[in-house]
């Protein structure tokens, strides 16, 4: 299998806490790096691509709705839609635009990485054939989604793809109950799933930090939220 990774950040979330995804990033596959601004990364062997040149529809939404107030409680996330729309668009242009690949690891910029893994460990531990994605289930609450895999050869994939950019072409985003992208992964993936698309569930469907649970907590932490930020690692890691 001929698997790429992909994930986008700006320069500011780079000087954050990006910087040490680079500097620990060690798994087997090429690595994608969108970003809306011109990056400067010292490693050579790093795909960066400009954001906004490649996927004009991506600042065309920001554009249309920045003026959106934002709640600046701890859950006004939830309703910011402009600030998690990058990720949507940059994994569906990853999608739609690549025929190399055979799977597609989407992960957020606040990772850092442990073991080494290749194409034989996603394929016993996160691909399925017969599956369109694999993702962090927590039950009734919405997916972990830090981190998605895509199968690429899946013959709906495109469609998830394409339904999924249309979700924020057309604003129908603000339709949900919830704007963020985790959950619109969610509601466009069970649109999927009763018309019988099959995925991969790799999450306990247990709430809190489901990727630390999961097989995915043997090989990197995903030091999500300010606290673990300030320790760059996650209390919950398993590496």
């Amino acid at each position: 299998m001929n698997i790429g990774l992909v994930t986008t950040f700006n320069k500011s979330l780079y000087k954050k806490y990006a910087y040490k995804f680079i500097e620990t990033y060690n798994w087997k596959f090429d690595l994608h790096v969108y970003s809306e601004n011109l990056l400067e990364i010292p490693n050579s062997n790093i795909i960066v691509r400009s954001t906004f040149d490649e996927i004009p529809s991506c600042k065309q939404f920001i554009e249309r709705n920045k003026h959106k107030e934002v709640d600046n409680s701890p859950e006004g996330y939830l309703k910011d839609a402009v600030r998690f729309c990058y990720k949507v668009y940059v994994y569906t242009d990853m999608i739609l635009q690549n025929e190399d690949y055979d799977g597609l690891i989407c992960i957020d910029a606040d990772s850092v990485f442990y073991k080494s893994i290749d194409d034989e460990w996603i394929k016993n531990h996160i691909h399925r054939d017969d599956c369109m994605m694999s993702y962090l289930g927590r039950g009734d609450h919405y997916s972990e989604c830090g981190f998605l895999y895509f199968n690429l050869r899946h013959p709906r994939v495109k469609d998830y793809a394409l339904e999924m950019k249309k979700m924020y072409n057309e604003d129908l985003v603000y339709n949900e109950i919830e704007w963020h992208d985790s959950y619109i992964w969610d509601v466009v993936r069970k649109r999927f799933e009763k018309d019988g698309v099959k995925n991969h569930n790799i999450g306990d469907n247990r709430k809190g930090h489901v990727q630390a649970r999961s097989i995915l907590g043997e090989v990197y932490d995903h030091i999500k939220g300010p606290k673990r930020k300030t320790m760059m690692r996650s209390p919950e890691a398993r590496v």
